[in-house]
């Protein structure tokens, strides 16, 4: 038998992919399948996200004399039918696992020792564990975090209604994303960002993120010290340089980041974050134990997580299948998608232009946001190094561009390529340009 801890994305597509192939496989979850993806992270963020970007396209409408009126907010609404739905999905999930022929205990912590399995109290017989016990908010060490009114991402969705004002600590996608939402739902947002607000993302998709963000109030190199208050948060305590400052709030959302869940995996090695140490076969340091998903540590994402258990599970199989963490699509979701993709861009030619108007963009051409598509291409080869595609369906596009950059694609291979019109993609049409930018270079 294999034992699965973790039904979320990469536990549940590994105990898929080894049931499908004839093997006895047993899922251990604690709370419900699906993991953080569908119950606290990825699903409930697009739901409120699929709102907040309807009331923002509503009020631009209206500010534009083309419709009446804009809709307000019924935040508790919002929420329970999400709930609903995250049942429903939960329930699609669980009938598909058990149908491939998957076993599924649920309620119970799976745990490890050494190579001994548990479900609960219970020793399970198994040949070979696969980890996928996921992640937790990184909580940083500060005064007031207990007060009523201080939430994380797992905890957000017990807020009662939309904040009159709300502190958003950190700056990562997370912040942006939040920031995003509750400032469309009618919240004053500020964000507090210990160094640079997405320090780590392409400097065009920045500025850009920060332009759909311009009624956020976002604090850079401000470092978040305490919450103040007797039973609810009152304030928050700040300082920027020496300067100290506090803001009046009764809403706080720590965005800090994640940490693996790890502490009921015993005798495998940890890294200093408590995340699983893993070779690029999902193999851990006792044999016959795999991990997967957000407690092997960052980037904790979901398809990455999808795809570290396959590759565990294939191994498992006899097959030699390893990570490649080379070319690895990501996405911002505010009111455009801003995806990218970044590999080896070290002495990289880029070209950026905005994005072209079409479906989900033609009524921003006043404002001047309908996104951006930007290349990056080795410029002696062509070879695609990066794309930002910024735009209503800059994930997807990003995502296919991915695929092409692992297998070394080069903007001169284009040339033939036709794309769907009316769409905003604009990455397609700009390595066609960028090929002949390359080649008129080259021919000097």
């Amino acid at each position: 038998m294999i034992v699965i801890l973790g039904g979320g994305p990469g536990g549940r597509l590994a105990s898929i992919r080894l049931a499908s192939a004839g093997k006895e496989v047993t899922l251990i979850e604690h709370r419900g399948i699906g993991g953080q993806c569908l119950h606290v992270g990825c699903m409930p963020v697009c739901a409120l996200n699929d709102v907040a970007r309807m009331i923002h396209s509503a009020r631009s409408f209206s500010s534009a004399g083309l419709i009446d009126s804009s809709p307000s907010v019924n935040f508790p609404a919002i929420i329970g039918e999400m709930h609903a739905i995250q049942k429903k999905i939960a329930g699609i999930l669980d009938k598909e696992t058990r149908g491939a022929g998957v076993e599924i205990i649920y309620n119970k912590t799976g745990r490890l020792e050494g190579n001994e399995v548990f479900a609960g109290n219970e020793r399970l017989d198994a040949d070979a564990v696969i980890a996928a016990t996921g992640s937790r908010p990184l909580i940083p060490e500060a005064d007031g975090l207990h007060l009523t009114g201080v939430y994380n991402p797992h905890t957000i969705w017990s807020i009662p209604d939309v904040p009159e004002e709300l502190v958003i600590v950190g700056g990562g996608v997370m912040a942006a994303e939040f920031a995003y939402i509750f400032s469309r739902f009618g919240s004053r947002v500020t964000v507090v960002s210990r160094s640079g607000f997405l320090k780590s993302v392409d400097k065009h998709l920045r500025e850009l993120a920060k332009k759909e963000l311009d009624d956020v109030e976002i604090r850079e190199d401000c470092c978040f010290c305490s919450c103040s208050g007797t039973s609810c948060v009152e304030s928050v305590q700040l300082k920027t340089g020496e300067q100290s400052s506090a803001i009046d709030t009764r809403a706080v959302l720590i965005t800090a980041g994640l940490a693996p869940r790890s502490e009921m995996l015993k005798g495998v090695k940890k890294g200093p974050l408590g995340e699983v140490i893993v070779d690029n076969h999902m193999r851990t340091s006792v044999p016959g134990v795999y991990a997967c998903g957000d407690v092997t540590g960052p980037p904790y994402l979901t398809p990455v997580a999808r795809h570290q258990g396959i590759v565990a599970a294939d191994n498992i199989l006899g097959t030699d299948r390893t990570m490649d963490y080379r070319y690895i699509p990501q996405s911002i979701n505010l009111m455009n998608e801003l995806a990218f993709c970044i590999g080896d861009t070290c002495d990289s030619a880029s070209v950026t232009l905005p994005g072209p108007t079409g479906p989900g963009s033609f009524w921003s051409v006043p404002s001047g946001n309908t996104g951006l598509a930007k290349v990056m291409a080795d410029p002696e080869t062509g070879r695609i190094t990066g794309v930002c595609s910024a735009g209503p369906g800059g994930g997807l596009i990003a995502g296919y561009m991915a695929f092409l950059m692992q297998r070394n694609f080069s903007v001169h291979e284009f040339e033939n390529f036709i794309e769907i019109h009316p769409s905003t993609d604009g990455v397609y049409g700009l390595a066609k340009y960028t090929s002949f930018l390359l080649s008129k270079r080259n021919e000097k």
